[in-house]
């Protein structure tokens, strides 16, 4: 017999919110560990002791979370779905007659206070410092890595970073930063293009047609794949390099804790970087040297000279010197080029007449030998990259990879929604706090927790 169960639709009734979540619901094991004791301290001073209540942070804060672990990247369909959405509205700590804010207040509130008083590296940091307590960070190695995530700006809008802007008419909150970074960096070379709509974006081609982009870089530790940092910079290798400093810096000086070495690819393998690292933080790095001594025409290398530190001078295969200088200066000289190297150079009478002087200089009357004033620092990433403890460094840097991965298919973080590089400072920061979330949920939980996938 077919069945048919008809009910009212304006039947009253009662039910417990508690009753619809499941156990193993990730957002039940995120409720678990997450603590905005610290958050609504930290945002008192930004809110008048006077006037209505506003709308409580936390539950600002809560739906952002839902919508970063669920990659519901619309501010008004994230407000939608947590109306709906039963789950959700548990964790949000909303009743089931509870309004949900309007998508105008939850963004005045976001990009206002939330901004002014940078709560979301506070969040970052009070989710960090759970997955410290919980054992989660061993300290002793981080990796990092940047990605390439798409602007908010379109290639139509582009204009040559030669070409003079009459920003006067162009005053948005994005222009505004654009100009004050400009004036306090000063940049000796303008940019290929400039998005008129984002100027802060980077031109860039990583693949396929060129795009304007940032790049998020992170900062993780290998024991359990925890971000430590993240930072915003425009893309480039120099830039991704700073912000690498700048990480290192900054989870030094908040956390006090310094890694004993450093994973990263060929990017951070520069003399200037290696000598920050080796010189100055003695952190060991498990990074590929960048070095492009190597010759493809036969000729011989920088490798195939030996170096004599007693001496401050390169031997060559045949015997003879070369030396940075062949006479004394009545005023020393540092003979440091532009290029933070060293010149050595042979002499032209013991090459004029040498067998091997079409193996070593064939066009040039004595051979030169560019030496970094880090080039001590980059001896000794050679001998870590020879080491069994390099390649077990090799295979946990793709703990980042993963995390990038994850960040742009399941979190759906392949292209920004907020412009500026306060907006790329925002859901870089939010989107990394829901990965650690996400870590620390499954990791201390149990494996019996159903993590989320992106909402459809």
């Amino acid at each position: 017999m077919m069945g048919r169960k008809l009910v009212s639709r304006e039947r009253t009734e009662v039910i417990n919110l508690e009753q619809f979540v499941p156990q193993d619901h990730l957002l039940r094991a995120i409720d678990r560990y997450l603590d905005l004791t610290q958050f609504r301290e930290h945002l008192k001073p930004f809110y008048s002791h006077l006037g209505r209540p506003s709308v409580d942070p936390e539950l600002i804060i809560r739906m952002l979370i839902v919508g970063y672990c669920y990659g519901i990247r619309s501010e008004r369909r994230l407000c939608e779905e947590v109306h709906l959405n039963l789950a959700y509205r548990w964790f949000c700590h909303l009743g089931i007659h509870d309004r949900v804010p309007d998508h105008s207040t939850f963004s005045k509130t976001r990009h206002g206070r939330f901004r002014d008083s940078d709560a979301f590296r506070d969040l970052f940091d009070s989710v960090l410092r759970r997955c410290i307590g919980e054992g989660m960070v061993g300290g002793e190695g981080f990796a990092t890595d940047a990605s390439v995530i798409k602007a908010d700006a379109q290639r139509q809008r582009a204009v040559p970073g030669t070409d003079h802007i009459d920003w006067n008419g162009r005053l948005t909150r994005p222009v505004k930063e654009y100009l004050a970074a400009l004036n306090a960096a000063n940049p000796a070379a303008p940019p290929k293009y400039v998005s008129l709509t984002d100027p802060a974006a980077s031109w860039t081609a990583t693949a396929g047609p060129a795009f304007f982009a940032y790049s998020t870089n992170y900062l993780v530790d290998v024991k359990a794949g925890i971000i430590v940092d993240v930072e915003p910079s425009p893309s480039g290798h120099a830039a991704e390099a700073q912000a690498t400093r700048t990480m290192i810096d900054r989870v030094e000086q908040r956390l006090e804790i310094k890694p004993h070495r450093l994973i990263g690819d060929t990017s951070y393998g520069s003399a200037s970087m290696l000598g920050w690292l080796v010189e100055y933080k003695k952190i060991a790095p498990h990074v590929p040297v960048w070095d492009k001594s190597t010759r493809l025409d036969g000729t011989f290398a920088a490798a195939d000279f030996v170096w004599e530190a007693d001496a401050d001078q390169y031997r060559c295969p045949q015997g003879q010197p070369l030396r940075k200088e062949w006479r004394q200066f009545k005023t020393p000289r540092s003979h440091i080029t532009k290029d933070a190297t060293v010149l050595y150079h042979s002499r032209q009478s013991d090459c004029k007449h040498c067998s091997l002087k079409p193996r070593c200089c064939p066009n040039t009357p004595t051979r030169k030998i560019a030496r970094s004033i880090h080039e001590d620092a980059r001896d000794v990433a050679r001998v870590i990259m020879q080491t069994p403890q390099y390649w077990q460094s090799r295979r946990e840097r793709k703990k980042v990879e993963m995390l990038f991965a994850h960040l742009k298919r399941i979190l759906r973080l392949d292209r920004l929604r907020l412009r500026g590089p306060s907006g790329a400072h925002d859901e870089f920061l939010l989107a990394a706090t829901a990965q650690n979330l996400r870590r620390l949920a499954k990791q201390l939980y149990g494996s019996v927790v159903r993590l989320a996938h992106p909402a459809t």
